[in-house]
């Protein structure tokens, strides 16, 4: 007879899903702590303090549950990745592209406006990606930021920089 006892597989705790635990805890506690600060009038009894409240307790409420269950050495299940190829390196170019275009968006919007910034944006974004009709891109990308500049101004009556256009639109 054997006395040999069957090693059960050492349990893997994923030390970064306490990260994740720690990160959402604090956040919720912050929206908490921040809702303090809301003016509050007197004529609405559930006030604007409530939904904050309840969003940073489900967070921190849910930050101790992911604490749990890595305690108790549950791993989340990997991604098989179907569609892509783990071991190709990223595309730094495309992302530095992606970085630059964003950034130009971002310092030309108050000067050219949104209708011109955002036609280049999307015809900037998709030729970053891969796509090789500027001319299309451009004119979805002037369909696409004229149609929201007015979905912002007339629908949510947010103003949007119309820039150069200022007097067009």
């Amino acid at each position: 007879m054997s006395d040999e006892k069957t090693a059960a597989p050492p349990q893997t705790i994923d030390k970064a899903q306490y990260g994740l635990a720690a990160v959402l805890a604090l956040v919720g506690v912050y929206t908490i702590v921040d809702a303090r600060g809301l003016n509050v009038g007197f004529g609405d009894p559930v006030g604007p303090r409530v939904f904050p409240y309840v969003i940073g307790t489900l967070m921190v409420l849910l930050a101790v549950l992911l604490a749990i269950a890595t305690a108790r050495g549950d791993v989340p299940q990997a991604e098989e990745g179907e569609d892509v190829d783990l071991t190709t390196p990223p595309d730094w170019a495309t992302v530095g592209k992606l970085v630059a275009i964003l950034v130009l968006n971002i310092l030309l919007v108050n000067v050219l406006g949104w209708a011109i910034t955002g036609a280049l944006l999307f015809a900037g974004c998709a030729w970053a990606l891969g796509s090789r009709t500027l001319v299309r891109d451009l004119v979805v990308g002037v369909i696409l930021s004229v149609a929201s500049w007015y979905f912002f101004y007339s629908g949510l009556g947010v103003p949007l920089s119309p820039g150069l256009l200022d007097g067009v639109l």
